[in-house]
């Protein structure tokens, strides 16, 4: 199973949680910049985009527990969306983080909506990079990702349906990374992210426990509360986006009082597909809002 997290992500560190242990990765100095990215996928996510902001933002890209990490939390963790939301709260707390900017992608955005409200002590800004909005569904109806709530329900239904992305020939269909990436992923990246839930039984448990609770009424539920906090936020949306069309992203920033940017030539991984443009959108916000 591939271990390797990219050396440009900074230092692994380990940190205990209420919940268990998190694996998270430090590198830069000055303010703080927090990524949280989506279901079966790691803090590789973010590979090339960190070196382009490390040198004016200190960078943290953990492991979120979402079938692509290393290290199992405790088996009664709760990794509903409140669950991941307290966890990074929890992270935030546990290295006394303040005036924390926040980037979520994918599912990450979802559960990043849900932590900013419930730790607004500790978080200053919010990055919504292609994600979830409540005009979505929770999981994607696009490319046939619904199917994983439901073959969440039971473990050996879950555990077969992944069997197929053994096969690298299927890591580019619409129904597994083929509408999340625009172009092809490094291969040993993508075994990064596949491995672990296919090798690991407390792996996949994790996984199956987080994607089999996700409901998009919880971001309904945070976008009331966000509309009316007056923090900054940022939609961040990348133009070709096959899963969180852009214009949602554009609707959602009117409806929260948001900035919106389009990133072009990408669908959702901005990181992957354009990390330069990503980190230009990044950087001019939050030098706009600081």
């Amino acid at each position: 199973m591939e271990r390797r997290r990219d050396p440009r992500l900074g230092e692994p560190h380990e940190v205990n949680l209420p919940s268990g242990t998190l694996r998270y990765h430090d590198t830069g100095r000055g303010p703080v910049l927090v990524f949280v990215h989506g279901y079966l996928v790691n803090a590789n996510l973010w590979r090339k985009l960190v070196p382009l902001l490390s040198s004016r933002f200190r960078c943290i890209t953990p492991d979120w527990p979402l079938g692509a990490h290393l290290t199992p939390l405790r088996r009664d963790a709760d990794l509903s969306p409140p669950g991941m939301a307290d966890l990074i709260g929890d992270l935030l707390d546990a290295l006394d983080l303040r005036e924390v900017t926040v980037v979520g992608n994918d599912s990450g955005g979802a559960y990043s909506q849900l932590a900013t409200i419930s730790r607004p002590q500790r978080i200053a800004r919010l990055v919504l990079n292609s994600c979830e909005t409540p005009w979505c569904t929770w999981p994607p109806t696009h490319g046939a990702f619904g199917v994983l709530k439901t073959a969440a329900r039971r473990p050996g239904t879950h555990r077969l349906l992944y069997q197929p992305l053994r096969l690298r020939a299927t890591w580019r269909l619409p129904n597994t990374y083929g509408w999340l990436a625009k172009f092809p992923i490094d291969a040993k990246v993508m075994r990064g992210y596949v491995d672990p839930t296919l090798s690991v039984p407390e792996i996949r448990f994790d996984g199956r426990k987080a994607i089999g609770a996700v409901d998009i009424d919880f971001v309904k539920g945070a976008a009331e509360r966000l509309r009316d906090s007056g923090l900054p936020i940022l939609c961040a949306w990348a133009a070709d986006d096959r899963v969180f069309p852009a214009e949602r992203g554009r609707a959602y920033a009117e409806l929260l009082g948001a900035d919106f940017r389009a990133i072009a030539d990408s669908y959702t991984y901005t990181a992957e597909d354009q990390p330069a443009r990503t980190a230009g959108v990044l950087q001019d916000w939050l030098g706009a809002v600081r």
